[in-house]
């Protein structure tokens, strides 16, 4: 790893965008040492960023002319802005401090284009793909920062990032559809006999809850396979993966009886702190 220290401002800055904006990802950051800890906030901050475009420009074009300089940046074809963004520069020396393969970020980045349209996801497989690409490649990428690459680690990191993203799709889909913006795949819809235009008016119907079932039901196994192959990744990785407790959580909230899907239920920044913690004590996640 490089001895070079980061600038200050530049770490902090990182670490007041995760929390402002992915207060999960900022928490689980607490248990990482310093080190490792500048380089998952340069992760989740770069995650940010791209993630937030789509809600800074009305157009898809300036977004995508956004993503492009980030994939840009990535390829080295960006010279001298890069170092004067903190995010950036921060995210470069992560890369190099840690030996992180670059290409799996310009997917993340190339992959959030979706964002910018109001096209429908169209299947499972879609969204399967989408998520690996951003919530699974993220998983993946903290835990090299955490400890050297492992096929178990990739392998966790898959599930891992599959069931917190459905979850996630779950959880938005009152600021999704308030945007005509469709993360449930169509042909789930279509199987359940569920109209989009009723998604997009608000309405809380038994198809919507049978789509929305179905959703928990994969997600809770993808978090079931990702928890059952976590004893064979190095224990210096695991840390990596305490988010895992909050999609849990997460999971038996969303799945509650008589829940209504179109009120947002952000968690408490107490109880994730509260339940980040307790894994991070947990033989679960350390041994």
């Amino acid at each position: 790893m490089s001895s070079a220290a980061p600038p200050a401002d530049s770490v902090a800055f990182c670490a007041g965008l995760v929390r402002s904006h992915d207060f999960p990802r900022y928490a689980a950051t607490l248990f990482a040492p310093a080190a490792e800890r500048q380089a998952l906030l340069a992760l989740y901050a770069f995650n940010v960023e791209i993630v937030r475009v789509r809600d800074q420009v009305s157009q898809p074009l300036p977004g995508e002319i956004r993503l492009q300089w980030w994939t840009d940046m990535l390829s080295g074809h960006v010279h001298g802005s890069a170092e004067g963004n903190p995010v950036a520069a921060e995210l470069l020396r992560a890369i190099s401090d840690f030996d992180l393969p670059v290409e799996p970020l310009s997917l993340l980045a190339d992959e959030h284009q979706f964002d910018l349209y109001n096209d429908p996801m169209p299947t499972m497989a879609a969204l399967e793909g989408y998520l690996d690409a951003t919530c699974s490649a993220l998983f993946g990428l903290a835990a090299r920062v955490m400890a050297p690459p492992s096929e178990a680690a990739e392998h966790v990191a898959r599930h891992a990032g599959l069931a917190q993203g459905i979850v996630q799709v779950i959880a938005n889909l009152p600021r999704d559809s308030a945007h005509r913006q469709l993360f449930l795949p169509q042909q789930l819809l279509a199987a359940h006999c569920c109209e989009m235009e009723d998604v997009f008016a608000g309405k809380e119907t038994p198809n919507l809850h049978a789509v929305l079932g179905q959703l928990v039901g994969e997600a809770e196994q993808h978090l079931t396979t990702a928890l059952s192959l976590l004893p064979e990744v190095p224990a210096p990785a695991r840390p990596a993966f305490l988010l895992l407790s909050q999609v849990r959580g997460d999971l038996k909230r969303l799945s509650q009886p008589g829940r209504n899907p179109f009120a947002p239920q952000p968690p408490s920044r107490l109880r994730t702190l509260w339940t980040l913690w307790r894994a991070s004590r947990s033989r679960e996640f350390t041994k």
